[in-house]
C-alpha cells in the first residue's frame, strides 16, 4: 500500500506488480483498497502508455515495455471491474472506448480475455454501459473478434453475453438496421459454437441464435445470411439435431424449433434434408435425421399446445388476465410448430414436382412414407381439436387458434385431398365458417381450404360434399369479396382464378349431384364476374368469366333474372356484351399462348349458348348483331 501511494510512477508500478502476484482476485475488499490507493488518474495514464498514446517520455518506451504496461494495465482494470462498486464508476465507463481500441491489435488470448471481461463487467454494471459500448464501436469489434475466438472458451462466452446485452437492451430497429453485416458474422460464430459444444454454452448459443433470427427487425440480417457462402446454416442444423434427439427441457426444444423455422425461411425447405456433418468432416447423421426430428417434435408440440389451449379456452377462468397472456404465449408457440409442418408439406410438394420431371429426388421413398405417416397423425390431432371446438358452446367459430388450425389442415389437404377423409367430410362445413379473432367473415378459412376444394370438385363424390356443406356459397362469397377488394388485380389474382376453377368444376357436374344454385347467389356471382371483366382485354379472364356465366344461365332464364330485385336491365346489357365478346372468338384466331384451356372454355360458352339462347332474347339479339 505504501508503494501504491508513492510519489513516483515507478513506486506505483512496483506496487501494482506486487498486487497482481499476491492478491486474491476474489478478495474484493482488498482490491477496493488498492483501487483507492493507486487512483484512477494513474490507471488512465498507464493504459494510454501501454497503447502508445502516453505523452512526455512515453515515446521513448520500447515495444516490449509498452506491451508489459498494456498487459499490466488491462489485468488490473479487469480485476477492479470484478468489484461492482468500482465497475459502476464513471472512470471505468470512460475506459470502454480505449479497451475496445486495444482489442483488434491483440494476438495474446489472455489479454483478449481480460479485455472482454472488463467490457462485460463494466457494461452490465452501469445503466449507460450498453449504450457506451455500442456507440464506441463495440459491434465492429465483436464481429471481427468472435470468428477467431477458441470454441467453448470463457472469452467466447463473454462475447456472446455482450451480444445478448446489445440485442435485449438497445432498440432492435436501430441495431439491426445499422449493423446487419456485423450481426451476420456473429451469427456464423455463434452457430459454430452451437454445433460443436456439448455443455451449457451450447444452450446459450441456441437461445441467442433464436432471438437474433426471430426478431421482427431481422429482415436485412436474414438477407445478408442468405448471401453468405459459409456453413452457418449447416452448423445450425447439426446443433438442432443434437438438441431434438436428446433429453432436454421443453424450452430448449421450442427454441430449437424456432431456430429451425428461421433457418428454413432464410435458405429454403431443402435445409431440412441437407448434409449433416461433424466439424471434422465425418458424416454424423443420416440425411433425413433433421426433417424426421423436426416433424416429430412439431407433432408433439402441436398435441401438447392444443391440449393446453383447449383447457385455457374452455375450462380455466376466462376473466383472468394471466390466463389471457398464457393463451397468447401458447398460441405463438403453436404457430411455430404449425409453420414447420407447412414447410415440410411444401417440401413434399417439391418432391412430387421432381418426380414428375424425372430429376433427382429431394427425399427418398422410405423417408417420404415416414413423413406422410407423421403428417397424417399430426393433422388428425388438429382435426380432433376442431371437432372438440365444434362440439362446445354451440360450435365456437371464432379464434386465431381455430383459424391457424384450418390453415395447416388446408395446406396438407391441398397436397393430399383424400387424407383423413371421414373427419374432413364431417368438419368441412364448420371449417368453412371459422373466423380469425379480428375477422368479421370466414374469408381466410375459405382461402386456406380452396386448393383442396378445387381438387375434390374434379370428381362427382367431391362435388356432392361441396354441395352438401354449403361450400358453393362460401366460395362464391370469397370470390365476390376478392373481386371487389381494391388490390384484387395484383395480390389476389391467383386466388380469384382458383376460386373460378373451383366454381367451374362444380357447375359442370351440378346436374350429376342435382344441385341448383339459389337465385341470390347466382345473381351475386354474375354481377361480380361482370365487374371483374369490366375494361379488361385479358382473353383468359374473359373466357373464364363467360364460361361460368354460361353455366349459370343454363339453370335460369332472362325473365327470372330480371325479377330478382338486385338484377336490372343494365346488368343484362353488360352480360350480353360479355357473352358477345367471348363468342366472337368462335371461328377466329384470338387465342393466347394458353390456347388449349381457352379453347375448352370457349366450348363451354358455345355449347351453353346453344342450349339457353332462346331463354335470353336480349343476349341472343346482342350476339346476333
Amino acid at each position: 500500500m505504501k508503494l501504491l501511494k508513492g510519489s513516483t510512477d515507478s513506486q506505483r508500478l512496483a506496487g501494482l506488480l506486487l498486487v497482481t502476484k499476491f492478491c486474491d482476485k476474489d478478495d474484493q475488499p482488498t482490491i477496493l483498497n488498492v483501487y483507492h490507493a493507486v487512483g484512477s488518474t494513474f490507471l488512465h495514464r498507464l493504459l494510454l502508455t501501454g497503447m502508445g498514446k502516453g505523452g512526455g517520455g512515453g515515446a521513448n518506451i520500447d515495444n516490449a515495455d509498452r506491451r508489459a504496461y498494456l498487459q499490466l494495465s488491462v489485468t488490473v482494470l479487469a480485476a477492479f471491474a470484478r468489484v461492482p462498486e468500482i465497475a459502476a464508476t464513471h472512470q471505468m465507463l470512460s475506459k470502454i472506448p480505449l479497451v475496445l481500441e486495444v482489442l483488434p491489435n491483440q494476438s495474446d488470448l489472455s489479454l483478449t480475455e481480460q479485455c472482454f471481461e472488463f467490457l462485460f463487467l463494466v457494461t452490465t454494471a452501469q445503466e449507460d454501459g450498453v449504450i457506451t459500448f455500442y456507440r464506441s464501436g463495440g459491434m465492429n469489434v465483436l464481429a471481427s473478434q468472435m470468428p477467431a475466438l477458441p470454441d467453448g472458451s470463457h472469452v467466447m462466452e463473454l462475447a456472446m453475453k455482450l451480444v445478448q446485452l446489445i440485442i435485449t437492451k438497445l432498440p432492435a430497429e436501430q441495431v439491426y438496421v445499422e449493423h446487419p453485416s456485423e450481426l451476420s458474422k456473429m451469427v456464423s460464430a455463434i452457430a459454430k459454437q452451437f454445433a460443436r459444444l456439448h455443455n451449457a454454452l451450447k444452450f446459450g448459443a441456441l437461445h441467442l441464435l433464436s432471438t437474433l433470427l426471430s426478431s421482427n427487425y431481422s429482415g436485412v440480417l436474414c438477407s445478408v445470411l442468405q448471401s453468405l457462402s459459409d456453413d452457418w446454416s449447416a452448423n445450425i442444423r447439426v446443433g438442432i439435431i443434437d438438441v431434438l434427439q436428446n433429453r432436454v427441457g421443453p424450452a430448449e426444444k421450442l427454441h430449437a424449433l424456432i431456430l429451425a423455422e428461421c433457418s428454413i425461411s432464410i435458405v429454403g425447405e431443402e435445409w431440412l434434408v441437407g448434409p449433416t456433418n461433424f466439424p471434422d468432416g465425418h458424416s454424423s447423421f443420416p440425411a433425413d435425421r433433421c426433417i424426421l426430428l423436426v416433424l416429430e417434435s412439431s407433432r408433439v408440440e402441436i398435441a401438447v399446445h392444443l391440449n393446453e389451449l383447449a383447457y385455457l379456452k374452455y375450462e380455466a377462468s376466462k376473466n383472468s388476465a394471466s390466463n389471457s397472456e398464457a393463451f397468447l404465449g401458447k398460441l405463438r408457440n403453436l404457430g411455430v410448430a404449425f409453420s414447420l409442418v407447412e414447410m415440410i408439406i411444401k417440401l413434399i410438394a417439391k418432391f412430387g414436382e421432381n418426380e414428375e420431371s424425372n430429376s433427382a429426388p429431394i427425399i427418398n421413398e422410405s423417408t417420404l412414407i415416414k413423413m406422410i405417416g407423421g403428417l397424417n397423425e399430426t393433422i388428425g390431432v388438429v382435426l380432433d381439436y376442431l371437432q372438440d371446438a365444434k362440439a362446445r358452446d354451440h360450435g365456437d367459430r371464432k379464434g386465431d387458434d381455430l383459424l391457424a388450425s384450418v390453415r395447416v389442415v388446408g395446406s396438407y389437404l391441398a397436397e393430399a385431398p383424400s387424407a383423413c377423409k371421414e373427419k374432413v367430410e364431417e368438419l368441412l362445413d364448420y371449417m368453412l365458417s371459422i373466423e380469425g379473432g379480428d375477422e368479421s367473415s370466414p374469408f381466410h378459412s375459405i382461402s386456406f381450404l380452396l386448393p383442396m376444394l378445387c381438387q375434390i370438385t374434379m370428381k362427382k363424390d367431391g362435388c356432392k360434399l361441396f354441395a352438401s356443406t354449403g361450400a358453393f356459397g362460401a366460395v362464391v362469397g370469397l370470390l365476390v369479396s376478392l373481386i371487389d377488394s381494391s388490390d384484387s388485380s395484383i395480390d389476389n389474382s391467383s386466388t380469384i382464378l382458383l376460386a373460378c376453377d373451383t366454381i367451374l368444376n362444380f357447375l359442370l357436374k351440378r346436374e350429376q349431384v342435382c344441385f341448383t344454385p339459389e337465385n341470390s347467389c347466382s345473381v351475386k356471382l354474375l354481377q361480380a364476374l361482370l365487374r371483374w371483366t369490366d375494361g379488361t382485354r385479358d382473353l383468359s379472364i374473359i373466357m373464364m368469366a363467360s364460361s361460368i356465366c354460361s353455366l349459370i344461365l343454363g339453370s335460369t332464364s332472362e325473365e327470372a333474372l330480371l325479377r330478382h330485385p338486385e338484377f336490372n336491365t343494365d346488368d343484362l346489357i353488360t352480360l350480353s356484351r360479355l357473352m358477345k365478346r367471348s363468342l366472337i372468338a368462335r371461328g377466329q384466331d384470338l387465342m393466347s399462348d394458353d390456347a388449349k384451356s381457352e379453347a375448352d372454355l370457349l366450348e363451354i360458352v358455345s355449347s351453353g349458348y346453344d342450349s339457353w339462347a332462346d331463354q335470353f332474347p336480349h343476349i341472343k339479339q346482342a350476339v346476333g348483331r
